[in-house]
């Protein structure tokens, strides 16, 4: 659907509706708000870094050996 139709340009917009992004932008900011308001620990970004590369790097090795 084009923006020359009438449908939302999904150059401007990945949503199909003005409706579609309110209920999302509700939905991201409420996770955000649970994020800020957790009583969890936080967890430093070097850390975390750390942990995605260890799962990347294992992805990485399994598919190669997945490819033998």
């Amino acid at each position: 659907m084009s923006a020359a139709s009438g449908g939302v340009d999904v150059l401007v917009s990945p949503f199909e509706s003005d409706e579609a992004e309110a209920s999302y932008e509700r939905w991201f900011r409420a996770k955000v708000q649970e994020a800020l308001d957790s009583k969890a620990p936080r967890i430093p970004h070097d850390e975390v870094m750390a942990m995605i590369r260890e799962r990347k790097e294992a992805a990485i090795r399994k598919a190669g050996h997945a490819a033998d």
